[in-house]
């Protein structure tokens, strides 16, 4: 059958920018949007300016395809964002807006106190809706959604393509993923800033990875989101306007002292640690590798939030 195009046009600042002829799809699909105030350090431009124009162009294709946005996890870099941060989402979300939450919207990584979050306060406010979906730290039970016929898995876990992301990595790829969970036709994953898709007798593994840049590592890196179509449970990349230029390594770059800091902790590391890594990721990495108790873990979290 074939599918009806409608004409997608994106405004920034009320200027036509680009228009393209698309599909409906049945959803968009999306990761890691990691909200936030300030200026990453590796950003050169207005950063602000540049997360809410991404944010308006996939609220702009809602609009258009009238279709929902599927998230899987992260939306806010903190788990509590300021008054102003939470009426800036309130304004730009797009509407018919689903998601689990990622480690970064739990407070202490702990599910138990979601109900502190930021993401808790956009689903009171029914500006989000939460799915019945694997959330951090969750491992599936029989837990999926239906669109059409289409049995689907939405679930923020750590996964990587192709070979470990570094030694001794114990996360799964996307493909083991695939492989275990048959009963979906589609699985949303989110965690990893990373944009892959994993096929597999017509299934889908999706990892759109992050909307914007916020690690030096992602210079060459082009946020997108993806869309789906339950007719035949086809998924189409869609790559988000953005500034090739505006990422710089020149903070890798400090004192002497800090370069020792540094060296020390890649040293404890055994050389394991990635420059590109929020260190809060750092410390997920660190507990995977040397297998850190929860109750540990919870300690550092609630240490650092204090």
């Amino acid at each position: 059958m074939k599918r009806v195009c409608q004409t997608f046009v994106l405004y920034v600042e009320n200027k036509m920018i680009r228009t393209k002829n698309i599909p409906k799809p049945s959803a968009i699909l999306t990761a890691d949007w990691h909200l936030r105030e300030d200026q990453p350090v590796c950003r050169t431009d207005d950063f602000g300016e540049a997360q809410w124009r991404k944010v308006n162009e996939v609220k702009q294709m809602q609009a258009a395809f009238n279709c929902p946005v599927i998230h899987s996890g992260d939306l806010f870099n903190h788990w509590k964002p300021s008054p102003h941060l939470l009426s800036e989402t309130i304004k730009n979300l797009p509407d018919q807006f689903y998601t689990v939450y990622g480690n970064h919207d739990l407070p202490q990584h702990n599910l138990d106190l979601s109900y502190k979050s930021g993401v808790h306060t956009l689903i009171e406010a029914g500006k989000v809706k939460l799915l019945v979906g694997v959330h951090w730290g969750q491992l599936p039970g029989n837990n999926f959604f239906q669109i059409d016929d289409k049995k689907i898995l939405v679930w923020h876990i750590m996964n990587y393509q192709g070979r470990k992301p570094w030694p001794g990595c114990t996360d799964p790829s996307s493909a083991s993923l695939i492989r275990k969970h048959p009963q979906y036709d589609l699985i949303l994953t989110g965690h990893n800033h990373k944009t892959f898709v994993e096929e597999l007798d017509g299934r889908y593994l999706v990892n759109p990875g992050s909307i914007t840049r916020q690690d030096a590592d992602q210079a060459t890196y082009d946020p997108c989101v993806f869309l789906w179509y339950a007719e035949n449970n086809t998924v189409e990349k869609h790559i988000l306007q953005h500034d090739k230029d505006v990422i710089t390594r020149a903070h890798l770059d400090h004192t002497a002292e800090r370069d020792a800091r540094i060296d020390a902790f890649i040293t404890k590391l055994d050389g394991d640690w990635q420059a590109g890594m929020s260190f809060e990721d750092n410390l997920e990495q660190f507990k995977s590798i040397n297998h850190i108790k929860e109750s540990v873990m919870e300690i550092i979290y609630k240490s650092i939030e204090s």
